[in-house]
């Protein structure tokens, strides 16, 4: 009998994780919209070509599935939906992917793919869709510039939205349901975006629920880094239980509420609430990255050390190393994997 009282005090855990989720508004906005009806999407096939010339005709592909969409949104009355839509079918941006369906579904790339040799992949969290892009897009945006800054590379963010994300304020945040669903998507698009540039560094940063995604997706990721930062767990005991090739760090900002989320799981019939232990944890076993002063939707804000440890280990260098231009050697564990 002496299961029962483990149980309760996991069950009052959880039940304290989802009162956290339900505080945390003011980070993640209001609760999903309703649906806007969209037509579907020309079907681009895999991704196996980076030549400029194939991505010009992929990127041309997506912007009229994009203007579709934004005709459907208007038409249904939903003005707002296309404004944004009519924004990301600008001609300056590059789309691989895109379904204007049950809330959107897309890649955009930042940054020239066909000479890439440094690629971040960016995973959001909760409440990301076409309504709240923008916010995607500026974290991915100043990621690039920042990249850019860093010597000796030829860097491309990709913002990869593949998934129908979960409103914070609900179950489906403290299960890995929506994880469970998404992870063989991410892993296609990384198997597809390795094969196409089979030279290039690939890391995958893995922002709140996007973290539990890319646990989920780990084992067979064809990625050099899996980032997570702003985690609630990555649905696993310790970065060993990932099963996977790539360096794994973690990082959480000195001011972000997910640090009061409860690091366990509880088994129920027919899913599991809860994410495991913390990814900053020392029993988790990640190289953990210097994250500053930040709080949940400030990792990639321009000028934070949280952008600047995420570029570095985007280039393959260590996150604490010196001032721009500086030849900073690598991470040991990055080290450690070259050798």
């Amino acid at each position: 009998m002496a299961h029962r009282p483990r149980r309760r005090r996991l069950t009052r855990t959880l039940l304290a994780a989802l009162v956290t989720a339900s505080v945390a508004v003011p980070v993640s906005g209001a609760a999903r919209p309703a649906e806007v009806p969209a037509p579907a999407p020309t079907a681009p096939g895999p991704l196996r070509d980076t030549t400029p010339a194939a991505l010009a005709r992929r990127y041309a592909t997506t912007r009229a599935d994009i203007r579709a969409a934004e005709r459907a949104a208007d038409a249904h009355g939903d003005h707002r939906r296309a404004a944004a839509l009519r924004t990301m079918a600008a001609p300056a941006r590059h789309f691989l992917a895109f379904d204007g369906r049950d809330g959107g579904r897309s890649a955009e790339t930042y940054g020239d793919l066909s000479r890439a040799d440094r690629i971040a992949v960016l995973v959001p969290g909760s409440d990301t869709g076409l309504d709240t892009y923008h916010r995607l897009r500026a974290g991915a945006q100043a990621l690039q510039e920042r990249l850019q800054r860093q010597p000796g590379i030829h860097p491309a963010v990709i913002a990869w939205l593949g998934y129908p994300t979960p409103a914070t304020i609900g179950p489906a945040a403290l299960t890995t349901a929506r994880a469970d669903a998404a992870a063989p998507q991410l892993r296609q698009f990384i198997g597809q975006l390795k094969n196409a540039r089979p030279a290039a560094r690939i890391t995958v940063l893995c922002h709140s629920y996007g973290s539990v995604v890319c646990g989920r997706a780990a084992a067979g990721l064809p990625a050099d880094d899996l980032v997570l930062y702003g985690s609630p767990g990555a649905g696993a005991g310790s970065a060993a239980d990932l099963h996977t090739r790539a360096t794994v760090w973690a990082g959480r900002g000195a001011a972000d509420w997910i640090r009061h989320v409860p690091h366990t799981r509880l088994p129920l019939p027919g899913t599991t609430l809860g994410f495991g232990t913390d990814p900053v944890s020392p029993r988790f076993g990640a190289h953990i990255f210097p994250a500053g002063d930040g709080g949940h939707s400030d990792y990639l804000k321009p000028g934070t050390r949280s952008l600047e440890s995420l570029a570095r280990i985007t280039a393959g260098r260590s996150p604490d190393g010196g001032p721009d231009g500086a030849a900073t050697a690598p991470h040991p564990a990055v080290e450690a994997r070259r050798a």
